[in-house]
């Protein structure tokens, strides 16, 4: 094992202050519940949610998997798509100036209520969800890539360039290498929010997903089953935001100085 690796693991097993105040809360919330504090069909007991993970185990895994595949595909276009636009914006600064102030406004757009309109148009199909996906999580990818290839040495450039190196080796040798911190931040922060827009594309309009699966049980009063939908979904996120995690520390080991980066889980 690698010692990237090892410090990646040793980082994660010492989160343990994080873990006893979710236990703390978990036992609070049962607490609370079991002494009358809410009504279990509105409140469920946290016992209660890891027994309705277990009963419908067979009807939330098979939801989750649409979901997950809506998720990851959608997490890939979206960062293909900030990738490409970012280089072109530090490529080219007319497309920065002409791009950048739609870029902003992209994301004042309401998304509960663009899914619907997006179902209408594109079907029920895997498309709005994955246009929606991609919506809500491009942004931090293309505005931290931005940020990284302006975090590089002006110094450095200067000396490469004495060197006559062409545009693109330059690119591709001094700035996307100083650029890679940041496009996994922005990464990170879009697999949180990307399963956030696969819920509101699932209620907007499917029937199959784990956000569809929570808009069916509400109505039963199956809160048991709606919460176990939200915690499967916050457990996978929570996932993706690990494995990025990890890939950053091993691609780009140098850039992780103390809390220098989101996701900085050494203290």
């Amino acid at each position: 094992m690698s010692a990237s690796v090892r410090r990646a693991l040793g980082a994660l097993l010492r989160q343990w202050r994080a873990a006893a105040l979710l236990a703390a809360l978990i036992g609070i919330w049962e607490l609370y519940v079991d002494l009358g504090g809410a009504d279990p069909l509105i409140l469920p007991a946290p016992h209660a949610v890891a027994s309705a993970m277990y009963d419908d185990r067979g009807l939330l895994w098979s939801n989750f998997l649409v979901t997950a595949e809506e998720v990851l595909l959608g997490i890939l276009v979206a960062a293909v798509a900030a990738l490409v636009l970012a280089t072109a914006m530090h490529f080219f600064v007319t497309v920065r100036r002409a791009v950048y102030p739609l870029l902003v406004a992209s994301q004042t757009i309401p998304i509960p209520m663009l899914a619907p309109v997006l179902v209408l148009w594109l079907g029920f199909g895997i498309l709005p969800k994955l246009v929606v996906i991609a919506l809500v999580s491009f942004f931090s990818i293309v505005i931290t890539t931005l940020a990284g290839f302006a975090s590089v040495d002006p110094e450095l450039l200067k000396l490469v360039r004495t060197f006559d190196m062409p545009r693109r080796r330059v690119f591709f040798s001094v700035e996307l290498p100083t650029a890679l911190p940041g496009v996994f931040t922005g990464a990170k922060i879009a697999v949180i929010v990307a399963v956030i827009g696969a819920v509101f594309a699932e209620q907007a309009g499917a029937n199959s997903g784990l956000g569809y699966v929570f808009t069916q049980a509400l109505p039963q009063l199956l809160t048991a089953r709606a919460f176990a939908a939200v915690v499967i979904l916050s457990l996978f996120a929570i996932a993706l935001f690990c494995a990025l995690t990890l890939a950053e520390r091993l691609t780009v080991p140098w850039a992780h100085t103390s809390g220098s980066q989101i996701g900085e889980m050494d203290r």
